[in-house]
């Protein structure tokens, strides 16, 4: 026991690693800062379904109408209200809690594939409101017309507009920040219960569990992360569209978690880090990378059902 906890602090204090120096390392194999940013926000996306399914057992296909929210609750913050990117990010990320909160008891006594079809539905609804309202929201062209706006802390600037490095930091702040809110609560004896939810559900309920309260709240502080991930994957962009909404969205972050490992904690950072780089390279060569993109995913279910984190596991341990 104690050398596996060693190995997982060294796991960890690698990762760790690698984030901070990814704007010094990654352009010197071929990548770019932002592509750095974009890793980090959509790993933060897929820890977040991450901890609805890999640890509560239960999947959605809806969690990008919150990513959405997020995003468009950021870009509309500073398009209509205050040029503010600290206030952006807070209202963002509260919009898509709340969004959570409201519909989470209409959906929670679901399980299964009625569940996740449900989630599609509320995504979809909140996709075609952002695509027709064209006045407030852009429609399909987008909400255009705003940008993240420096850091103002009164004493001192952060130039995170112009300076992407200075941007990554901000995100990877917050990443902490999320991902310490969720190592804290999966450790705790909330996290212990959604555990014994996922592996037994009715067992759980006859030792006076009440199952779907612990659901709803997984939901919501899953949905509350991935929010947090959409309002900075608008600033990063600075843009947001209706495809932020979109079912297929959440497609992407189901493929990061189980391609990286579900059920466990960094298995879908490094998934989403494998998805976004081979987006990224094999967009600029074919039209059709999502069919190279989607035939490594069969093949890492096949043969490796515990995703990539697994190999490395297994390799590790041999």
């Amino acid at each position: 026991m104690a050398g596996d906890d060693l190995q997982k602090r060294a796991a960890t204090a690698i990762v760790w690693l690698l984030l901070l120096g990814m704007p010094f390392w990654l352009p010197a194999i071929g990548g770019y800062t932002e592509l750095g940013a974009r890793v980090v926000v959509l790993g933060l996306a897929a820890m977040s379904l991450n901890f609805l399914l890999g640890y509560t057992g239960v999947l959605s296909f809806g969690h990008a109408a919150y990513f959405g929210l997020g995003a468009y609750g950021a870009g509309m913050t500073i398009r209509y209200l205050v040029p503010s990117t600290s206030l952006s990010i807070i209202v963002g990320t509260l919009a898509g809690t709340i969004a959570a909160a409201l519909i989470g008891p209409m959906i929670i006594r679901l399980r299964g594939v009625y569940f996740a079809m449900v989630t599609i539905a509320f995504g979809q609804t909140f996709y075609f409101i952002a695509f027709r309202w064209n006045t407030v929201t852009g429609g399909d062209d987008g909400l255009i017309g705003w940008t993240r706006q420096p850091l103002d802390f009164g004493f001192a600037k952060i130039d995170i507009l112009h300076d992407s490095v200075a941007f990554y930091y901000l995100v990877l702040v917050l990443f902490a920040v999320a991902v310490g809110c969720m190592a804290w609560l999966l450790r705790s004896p909330f996290g212990r219960t959604l555990l014994a939810i996922r592996e037994n559900e009715r067992r759980a309920r006859f030792l006076g569990i009440p199952v779907d309260q612990h659901i709803w709240i997984s939901w919501v502080i899953s949905c509350c992360f991935v929010s947090l991930a959409g309002a900075l994957y608008a600033l990063l962009n600075n843009f947001v569209d209706p495809r932020a909404l979109y079912w297929s969205q959440s497609g992407d972050f189901v493929i990061m978690a189980v391609l990286g490992g579900m059920r466990s904690f960094w298995g879908p950072l490094l998934g989403a880090a494998i998805f976004v780089v081979l987006q990224d390279y094999l967009s600029s060569q074919t039209q059709n990378w999502m069919s190279f993109v989607g035939l490594f995913f069969v093949l890492v279910v096949l043969f490796f059902p515990r995703g990539v984190l697994g190999i490395i596991r297994r390799r590790a341990a041999a």
